[in-house]
């Protein structure tokens, strides 16, 4: 045969089993990456401050909003989402605060 077929022929069964070795490695991979965020998601319910009971009605609650489509699928918050306004540099006085809706002396 071909000294370069000879040599295309080896090189794509190299290819071959490092693409085996490859997705070996990924289903690995894959394995632990679904048993550290088991492992986060125990802790975080571990770290809630209630009943077992309680929190059984609150999850249930919420895969029923879900279901109902009342919480999109991928629904997430930010990591640095803050549901009230943060100012930058809030201790200069410099600045004139044009939104006075968030003053306490309001209500």
């Amino acid at each position: 045969m071909n000294p370069k077929i000879d040599k295309a022929v080896r090189n794509i069964e190299k290819t071959k089993r490092n693409i085996a070795e490859l997705q070996s490695q990924l289903k690995e991979l894959e394995r632990m990456k679904t048993e550290l965020e088991n492992a986060d998601i125990v802790a975080m319910v571990r770290g809630i401050d209630m009943p077992p009971s309680e929190f059984e009605a609150f999850a249930r609650a919420f895969m029923e909003q879900r279901a109902n489509k009342a919480v999109p699928d991928g629904f997430s918050i930010p990591a640095n989402y803050l549901p009230y306004p943060v100012r930058e540099n809030d201790d200069i006085d410099d600045e004139e605060d044009e939104d006075e809706e968030y003053d306490d002396d309001e209500e």
